[in-house]
């Protein structure tokens, strides 16, 4: 199941585990399979380099959402959002690196940038109203 509604509930029943059906969540994962297609192309040598970094990042997103959902409070939840927020505007730094070292066109990037941008002020609003301290 490609971007459906239903991804999430075909690996687990229902959507077992509470952060599936968050929008961030969801938005997270889009980020990630984005990060990964856009990394296939970047060369080789950058394998351990920019490859490894945007794709570790992207994958922080993700998984800080899912940790900090299985916390038992909101406050730590929201911490959690915020370390997921870090890890996006990794991404988006090393982004920028591969189209300055022109490794990939920035209009490449763009969506995935776009899409960073959309999750960053998500996630920010949902940890305001998990801990509006």
């Amino acid at each position: 199941m490609a971007d459906g509604e239903g991804w999430a509930s075909a690996l687990s029943e229902g959507g077992f585990f509470g952060f599936e059906r968050l929008e961030v969540y969801r938005l997270s994962v889009r980020l990630a399979k984005e990060v990964y297609s856009l990394t296939r192309r970047l060369p080789a040598d950058e394998r351990f380099g920019l490859t490894n970094q945007l794709r570790r990042a992207a994958t922080s997103v993700t998984l800080n959402i899912a940790e900090g959902r299985g916390r038992g409070t909101d406050r730590d939840f929201a911490r959690f959002l915020m370390q997921a927020r870090g890890s996006l505007y990794e991404v988006v730094s090393a982004l920028h690196l591969t189209a300055e070292l022109d490794y990939l066109p920035a209009q490449d990037c763009k969506e995935a940038v776009t899409l960073a941008q959309t999750l960053a002020s998500k996630l920010t609003a949902f940890a305001q109203k998990l801990n509006p301290s």
